[in-house]
């Protein structure tokens, strides 16, 4: 058994990654039990349990993310309804064509639809925004 006396201001003990490592490691081997390793080590086991999730986190590489898209010949676009006010509408600029325009589904019945006049920061904004709802 080892004992650790702490004494100092500082009351809570440092663990090095590669101690965080080996705990985890070892509550992966079959039929371990995270409480008797933490009961072990002397340490809580939901402490064990959040470096866990955290080596999770880490080890999980970036995996790209595919949609699927389907090509469709040109459609006519519906006017965007709004309530009516007293402010006039502002102008668009004029398109000689509709040959660039895009439509992203974004499930739940969500679309956007976009030309090829649009800008392509401002597009990406508008993504983003609509990814974290």
């Amino acid at each position: 058994m080892r004992v650790e006396v702490l004494g100092g201001v500082e009351r809570r003990r440092r663990w090095s990654s590669d101690e965080k490592t080996r705990l985890v490691e070892e509550t992966l081997v079959p039929g371990a039990k995270v409480s008797e390793v933490a009961r072990r080590n002397g340490i809580s086991a939901s402490l064990l349990f959040t470096w866990r999730r955290q080596s999770r986190a880490v080890e999980a590489p970036a995996v790209p993310r595919f949609a699927a898209v389907q090509i469709a010949g040109p459609v006519a676009v519906a006017a965007i309804e709004r309530p009516p006010s007293d402010e006039p509408p502002l102008p668009r600029p004029a398109t000689s064509s509709r040959g660039g325009l895009i439509e992203i589904s974004l499930g739940g019945g969500k679309r956007v639809r976009v030309d090829a006049s649009f800008d392509a920061a401002a597009l990406a904004r508008v993504l983003d925004v609509l990814e974290r709802r």
